[in-house]
């Protein structure tokens, strides 16, 4: 998990995501520029979206999928805008001055940053996450009328639309479950397979019809895929040394493939690719040089891709 979203097997670095929105960062001021859509219990929880040690405001705010997607948002009753307007502006007074005895204090300043942030958030941020505006057509081709897990799933990525629409850098939908197939794999796959295929089907669909599909760089992967051999008598066991993980979208070519494993799928060995290769295509699809994008810290420029990674430029159209 976190060497696919982090470039590092390691925990403490950061995201892809907070590597992106520190590169470009936001189009849209009254969001968050790195959205996370989870659900459930995620193994390595928030490091997975982290910043680490770049500045915290870079790091993914996490939306419920179920219920009121921001909690506490809204002021409470009987305190207008103006009031809280007052409030924020004594409480950055006294953390501003708080933050000058303390420079060395990143979070202090991205909970000052995030205050802000808060309360622009309640301009837009309940429009942008009322699924409620799309008519059926639309709700119909995520599969949320299905129920079950694919309405869960594709009320994500159709939320998903939603804010990169209106200007989120990175928005992560995570599977509401998890494909962990020890036991049996035709089980689990094929639960997987009818919560996920219906709506990121109509996610490329409605990118493409509402003209988002070719800025809109779309990555579909996990942090491994599962052995060709059986482990115990329906099961398949972990396998990270060759699976797929497929793009879209965002200058990416379509109908091809790259790499090949062995006869029985074991392992990668024609033109395999490395995690920091598929983030250095990422960074270069969105504008990036990988090598190029870097941070200080602990003595030394640290960058998503660490020290290797080439962008694979037989699958960029």
């Amino acid at each position: 998990m976190y060497q696919m979203n982090t470039g590092i097997i390691r925990p403490g670095f950061p995201s892809a995501g907070a590597w992106v929105t520190y590169g470009l960062g936001s189009k849209n001021q009254n969001l968050p520029g790195f959205v996370v859509l989870a659900g459930g219990v995620l193994k390595g929880g928030p490091n997975n979206w982290g910043a680490a040690f770049l500045p915290a405001s870079y790091q993914g705010t996490l939306l419920r999928t179920q219920g009121t997607p921001i909690l506490d948002l809204a002021p409470p009753k009987g305190v207008s805008r103006s009031d809280e307007r007052k409030m924020l502006d004594l409480a950055a007074q006294l953390n501003d001055g708080h933050r000058r005895e303390h420079p060395a204090e990143a979070d202090l300043q991205a909970r000052i940053e995030s205050y802000e942030l808060a309360f622009r958030m309640q301009m837009e941020a309940p429009e942008a996450t009322n699924l409620s505006n799309e008519d059926e057509p639309t709700r119909d081709l995520y599969g949320i009328s299905r129920g079950g897990g694919t309405a869960t799933f594709g009320a994500k990525c159709l939320l998903a639309r939603r804010l990169v629409e209106r200007g989120v850098r990175f928005v992560q939908v995570y599977s509401n479950d998890e494909w962990d197939a020890h036991g049996d794999i035709a089980a689990n796959h094929g639960d997987r397979c009818k919560e996920t295929d219906v709506p990121i089907a109509g996610l490329l669909t409605d990118l493409k019809r509402r003209g988002l599909f070719d800025s809109t760089l779309v990555i579909w992967g996990g942090e491994f895929g599962r052995m060709p051999v059986s482990e115990g008598s329906k099961g398949r066991d972990h396998n990270p040394a060759g699976f797929c993980v497929w793009m879209a979208g965002g200058g990416i070519k379509g109908g091809v493939s790259y790499g090949q494993t062995d006869e029985i799928g074991l392992k990668a060995v024609v033109d395999p690719v490395s995690v920091h290769d598929l983030h250095a295509t990422m960074l270069n699809q969105l504008g990036i040089d990988h090598t190029k994008l870097t941070y200080a810290h602990n003595g030394r420029n640290y960058r998503l891709t660490d020290v290797s990674g080439e962008a694979i430029r037989n699958i960029i159209a």
